[in-house]
């Protein structure tokens, strides 16, 4: 089979999110101080890693979100993996709201920014860089500690949240 020597048609938005849609991705918070009182955290499913040696692991975040100059500035931050039982807490930190953390069961480690209880896995990391990719901004960190717990992850898939199911081998 050979390429065709024509240019594709445009891809324009909607298809490429459509087409993105069937990649089922993991369901994240992501966590910083932003000050001394207060912390600034968001849904992300952006999350991967990116190397074993040094542990480095990546996320994007819009360049016009409300708590970019916060996570821009932080030197570190929490990755909170959501479990399946967690879809409110999705909710709750994708959209605007008052004070997300009202309520919130969370403890501090390391990094000084919320490890949110009943989570399937915590990374507490250190910066380690960022790049301009489009409307995005890509952030590299090091996973200085992390943690897991038993349960099921949440996953995002066609629009909706679902969870991990293993397929008999």
């Amino acid at each position: 089979m050979s390429a065709s020597a024509t240019a594709p048609q445009a891809f324009d938005a909607r298809q490429f999110r459509d087409t993105l849609a069937q990649f089922a991705t993991g369901v994240t918070i992501i966590c910083a101080r932003a000050s001394e009182r207060r912390f600034v955290g968001f849904t992300a499913n952006s999350f991967n890693s990116v190397s074993l040696d040094p542990p480095l692991i990546l996320w994007s975040l819009a360049r016009d979100a409300d708590c970019l100059s916060a996570l821009e500035s932080a030197q570190r931050y929490t990755v909170n993996v959501l479990a399946a039982e967690q879809v409110a807490l999705a909710h709750r930190f994708s959209r605007p709201h008052e004070d997300r953390f009202a309520g919130v069961d969370y403890r501090l480690g390391w990094a000084d920014a919320p490890l949110i209880a009943g989570c399937v896995a915590w990374f507490e990391c250190r910066h380690h860089s960022q790049q301009v990719a489009g409307d995005h901004v890509l952030f590299v960190g090091e996973a200085v500690t992390g943690e897991r717990a038993a349960g099921r992850g949440l996953v995002f898939h066609h629009g909706r949240f679902g969870t991990t199911v293993a397929l008999p081998e």
